[in-house]
């Protein structure tokens, strides 16, 4: 027959195992948040740079009061300013918006990598036929047709990785904004003739990254 001591006694060694368990447990997560946020601070990837450099126009044309037809081709700069860490871009679309108002289809940039200090440079196509522009923003556009120029964002989504050493991390979503201010019309003071119907216009603007 078990005495009651014998009772106690095993109960307060199955709270201390319990005890001594739920230590570890918490000491060992405490490492591994620690480990973590080393390595994050020593490989935390900076964000890539973009730079809008220029902008060749082939159309800008308003078609109606409330109807946009452009075709131009942009020359954007790309930088890994990280010296430890490659970018792997997996998917990429550039568009040309006005007033928060997308005004081009989406142009696909190939796949690429990236590696320490690199630079890249794409020079897609981008156009929109005869695109709708919304009521409310019709009499801005009619004032900026008046006044010769028109302020659009050139924006940039996708999704990329980071590579350090053999690792490579999740996917992370890249969004980016570059000024463009692009002129109407016969107007040609700022730009450079290229073509018959093509002016080319230098803009070197940097564009705002968010991961």
């Amino acid at each position: 027959m078990t005495s009651k001591g014998d009772c106690g006694n095993h109960q307060h060694r199955r709270r201390m195992f319990i005890r001594r368990l739920f230590g570890a447990i918490v000491t060992f997560l405490l490492i591994v948040l620690i480990v973590i946020l080393i390595v994050w601070a020593i490989l935390r990837p900076s964000k890539p740079k973009f730079i809008l450099q220029d902008a060749t126009v082939y159309a800008f044309n308003v078609s109606s009061p409330n109807s946009l037809t452009s075709n131009f081709q942009v020359t954007i700069v790309s930088r890994d300013p990280d010296d430890r860490v490659g970018i792997y871009y997996d998917k990429l679309d550039i568009y040309a918006t006005y007033r928060n108002q997308q005004i081009t289809l989406r142009t696909s940039i190939p796949p690429s990598y990236q590696g320490h200090r690199d630079t890249d440079v794409w020079s897609p196509f981008i156009y929109g036929n005869a695109v709708p522009v919304s009521p409310y923003n019709s009499a801005a556009l009619s004032q900026d047709q008046a006044a010769g120029v028109v302020m659009l964002i050139i924006k940039i989504d996708g999704r990329v990785r980071f590579k350090v050493g053999t690792f490579i991390s999740a996917r992370y979503r890249l969004h980016a904004q570059c000024p463009a201010y692009i002129q109407f019309g016969g107007s040609r003071t700022n730009g450079v003739i290229v073509g018959e119907n093509a002016i080319k216009y230098q803009l070197e603007r940097r564009c705002h990254v968010s991961l």
